[in-house]
């Protein structure tokens, strides 16, 4: 299946996945609804082409997205990027999750461009996804792309096959973290993370 990318589906120019959209229209059909109805005449299409962005991040590595933005710089103080919004899709059950991310890493002489983490974020979280995998994929590429002191990543989720679906508790909300280097061997380290967050 080919999947296009999020600049080619932003600016309306690309066409759906044929093979996705029939089987949108499968789904419509299946569920008895009449695909001649006016709200429905381009459904297909456009849910076609949603998964497609929702999806996008399998197309994109570490490397691309950091496009060589990392400098050498005499810094070795806590850097941290909090509320980093997210969104990403179960799975399990195909069902969006969505929340916060924050990112904190202890730079040894290299730091990055502040813009990539987010991009990074989005990049794991444009893929079929669990939170804890998420969390992980984030630190450990920060941590492979940076060699820095230490990695923390906290993210704070809400997942909507809990909420409108199984157990339909709304205002639940999930937290996982990985730290990795200073933050995971250093507890004092690990407080002043979550203290800024």
């Amino acid at each position: 299946m080919k999947i296009y990318h999020a600049e080619s589906i932003d600016n309306g120019t690309t066409t759906a996945d044929p093979k996705l959209e029939c089987i949108y229209t499968q789904i419509l059909e299946t569920i008895g609804e009449d695909l001649a109805r006016a709200g429905l005449l381009r459904t297909p299409q456009r849910a076609a082409k949603a998964l497609q962005f929702l999806i996008q991040g399998y197309h994109q590595n570490v490397e691309e997205v950091l496009n060589g933005a990392i400098f050498d710089e005499e810094y070795d103080e806590m850097v941290i990027v909090k509320e980093i919004e997210f969104y990403s899709l179960c799975e399990h059950h195909l069902l969006p999750f969505f929340g916060k991310c924050h990112v904190g890493y202890i730079p040894r002489k290299k730091i990055i461009g502040l813009s990539k983490i987010p991009r990074i974020v989005d990049m794991f979280a444009r893929r079929l996804q669990v939170q804890e995998r998420l969390t992980r994929q984030i630190a450990e590429a920060l941590q492979e792309a940076l060699n820095p002191s230490g990695v923390a990543v906290v993210i704070e989720a809400q997942h909507m096959c809990m909420m409108v679906r199984g157990v339909q508790k709304q205002h639940s909300q999930t937290m996982t973290n990985v730290m990795l280097g200073e933050f995971r061997d250093k507890s004092s380290t690990r407080a002043e993370f979550m203290r800024c967050i």
